[in-house]
């Protein structure tokens, strides 16, 4: 087998010094941020994607792929903390002004820091339509105000993008850069989630936050949400794949060491079957994967990229990435807890860590409800019918 490329071997090392044997750490609300994200940050990969004139590596979605899929064979709660600052700068490198790049996305890659995106409300729950959160100008100042439900990361990221509705103007829509640290924003508390417990996600509250007009980026607030949201669902797709991988291993080594009927586990052709349908469906998904990263690459390297993306919006294939591996991923899992018996329904087998972990890919970013309804009104209905 060809070596890995150097970036994908610092990752590895990484998931094995500082992930594998750490489940006690990762399943619990310990502090966040943890220290260990920044010994990531000292393997020179923090923000691996931010783009090169910033001080970035310019990896490509296709390369982050292969780096999420380590990160969370290791804890997908760590994968989902050191990646999810891609929707949020994505975003500002699409549509936000060269002022706003430089400004954040620039310091981020100097100083391997964090960053958040705030969409989600309780009432509006999948129909981000419903926001709201507003936003009113004043002057040559943009007010913000409202609470937003789940946002992770927010706490200790540098900088916020907060998705709201233009005060007086039932479907306008702004996505407004906010410094964390600005007047009125209020971190109400941390969930307490069920699994991902390595990484933090919170309720925020935006009371009266001003920021410069300038903050806005460049476009429709919702429509550069859906953009940001490619990125980010490929990725939380991978994580299901990483999760997978981790699973049949640990069946493996189950099975190497359970005796039944007088011979080891791994010789019963039952398990054997099992485990040959774990890989097929591991296969599967690392494809699919990579195929969705690589017709987001596409559209990335274009020169027009940015609007090419705002015409597209929510691409299919990061939507029916996103809702097979979550399905998949649970397929997986809840068969390999089945092969560890009794002690997998306990806290003490890492396997009940890993389904617990792997729910999240068909709740996050839209639930497979909101995604299936998604995908036939855009593309099972035909164009002619469409609203």
């Amino acid at each position: 087998m060809p070596r890995p490329p150097e970036y994908l071997r610092k990752v590895q090392d990484f998931v094995r010094r500082e992930l594998i044997g750490s489940e006690e750490l990762l399943d619990s609300l310990a502090p966040a941020p943890l220290p260990l994200y920044g010994r990531f940050a000292d393997t020179g990969l923090a923000n691996w994607w931010l783009p090169k004139r910033f001080g970035g590596m310019e990896l490509s979605l296709e390369e982050s792929v292969q780096i999420v899929s380590e990160l969370s064979y290791g804890d997908a709660g760590a994968a989902f903390t050191l990646f999810i600052p891609v929707l949020t700068t994505s975003m500002v490198g699409w549509y936000g002004s060269e002022e706003l790049q430089e400004r954040y996305l620039g310091a981020m890659a100097a100083d391997n820091s964090f960053c958040a995106t705030l969409g989600s409300e309780h009432e509006a729950g999948s129909e981000l339509a419903r926001m709201s959160t507003v936003v009113r100008r004043e002057g040559d100042e943009l007010v913000l105000s409202g609470q937003k439900a789940f946002s992770t990361n927010t706490d200790f990221g540098r900088f916020l993008v907060v998705v709201a509705r233009v005060e007086g103007a039932a479907s306008e829509y702004l996505a407004v850069v906010v410094p964390r640290d600005t007047p009125g924003v209020v971190v109400d508390k941390r969930w307490d989630v069920v699994g991902l417990r390595s990484s933090a996600t919170y309720q925020v509250s935006l009371n009266e936050v001003r920021v410069p007009a300038g903050n806005a980026l460049k476009g429709n607030g919702l429509r550069i949400l859906e953009v940001g949201l490619n990125a980010s669902r490929i990725l939380i797709a991978t994580t299901a794949l990483g999760i997978a991988r981790r699973a049949r291993d640990l069946c493996m080594d189950y099975a190497k060491a359970k005796v039944v009927k007088g011979a080891p586990l791994v010789n019963n052709p039952v398990f054997a079957a099992k485990l040959g349908q774990f890989e097929m469906q591991i296969d599967v998904m690392a494809n699919q994967c990579l195929a969705a990263a690589r017709e987001y690459d596409a559209i990335a390297a274009g020169a027009n990229a940015g609007a090419e993306f705002l015409r597209q919006g929510t691409l299919k294939s990061a939507v029916t990435t996103k809702m097979f591996c979550g399905q998949v991923g649970w397929e997986v899992l809840s068969a390999a807890s089945e092969m560890f018996g009794g002690v997998g329904f306990t806290s003490e087998a890492l396997i009940g860590k890993l389904l617990r972990d792997v729910r999240y890919v068909s709740i996050v970013e839209g639930g497979d409800d909101v995604l299936r309804e998604l995908v036939f009104s855009r593309y099972v209905v035909p164009v002619s019918k469409r609203r």
